[in-house]
């Protein structure tokens, strides 16, 4: 029982591979929020929401 306990605690590969994993996952959702961030939006669709907020705003202005 003592040996196996001793093992189990010596015995970093198991951890290390799930760690190691874990780093890779956040690794790759770092990139992909990164990728997101930099694509963004052109400036042609920014300016269509814009037109489209501002008559949305004034519809409800006049209630």
């Amino acid at each position: 029982m003592v040996k196996t306990v001793f093992m189990l605690v010596n015995n970093w590969n198991n951890g290390v591979v799930m760690i190691a994993i874990f780093a890779v996952v956040c690794l790759a959702l770092v990139g992909v929020v990164v990728n997101m961030m930099m694509s963004g939006k052109s400036k042609e669709a920014s300016d269509t929401v814009d037109v489209l907020n501002d008559t949305h705003d004034d519809v409800h202005a006049d209630n």
